[in-house]
């Protein structure tokens, strides 16, 4: 019995070097590196991906000659002075459509990731994905009033920590850029999604290296995000609410 108790802990011994000897601590860049990799890796994603016929992202492999790649769809990605990039995709937008205001309720059908942008083999993209929100693949149900887009005052007033009471702790900076170059449609939360288009945001307008809420359980420096969405309704507010 005292053999096999020591076999056993041989053994465990044994895991824990592997495992320590597998793990690899990356070390933070700079800012400006992060930016850059940031932007490369975005370029990186446009070249890779491509909308199926509901406007979902696909991964797009080397040997496709059918579907169009992100980078050379028409209306072509604009990127914007924060490095903010967002697609428009023809087709698949309200007409007339309601604009979104900064103050709006909005019902946001997303399927939307985050990402690190890391340096591989002397070139930037993105590592693997983390679920940021998916409510295609969920519920089906829109999404009502993400704080991320816009928190409500009341969630500032109520809080106690004191960067929760400010809204970069909460809200998407670069989210909510491009999505004011899209419109809202007038739907019901149960209807059939058509997503619109894509946005791409950048770490340094999302969270940076900010703290930020908790929404997922994961830390958000120096992530980019890729939304991934549609737009079923914007109801209007003048004000702050």
């Amino acid at each position: 019995m005292k053999k096999t108790f020591l076999y056993l802990a041989l053994a465990s011994l044994t895991i824990v070097s592997c495992r320590k000897d597998v793990e690899e601590i990356i070390p933070e860049v700079s800012i400006e590196t992060q930016n850059t990799y940031d932007d490369q890796a975005a370029q990186a994603f446009l070249q890779n991906h491509y909308l199926d016929e509901k406007g979902n992202l696909q991964d797009l492999v080397a040997t496709d000659t059918v579907h169009v790649k992100l980078a050379d769809m028409i209306p072509a990605p604009v990127t914007l002075p924060s490095g903010v990039i967002y697609l428009v995709r023809a087709g698949a937008q309200p007409d007339p459509g309601t604009p979104v205001g900064t103050y709006d309720e909005l019902h946001l059908m997303s399927a939307s990731y985050s990402y690190l942008a890391e340096e591989f083999e002397g070139k930037a993209r993105f590592g693997p994905p983390s679920l940021f929100r998916n409510t295609i693949s969920g519920t089906g149900i829109p999404e009502t009033d993400p704080s991320y887009y816009y928190v409500k005052k009341s969630v500032l007033e109520k809080a106690t920590y004191a960067p929760a009471k400010e809204r970069k702790y909460y809200e998407i900076e670069g989210f909510q850029e491009g999505l004011k170059h899209f419109a809202a449609f007038n739907l019901p939360d149960e209807s059939n999604y058509n997503l619109q288009g894509v946005i791409i945001v950048p770490s340094r307008a999302a969270f940076a290296r900010d703290e930020h809420y908790n929404y997922t359980g994961i830390s958000y420096r120096n992530r980019s995000f890729v939304f991934n969405f549609q737009i079923y309704k914007s109801i209007f507010s003048a004000e702050p609410r």
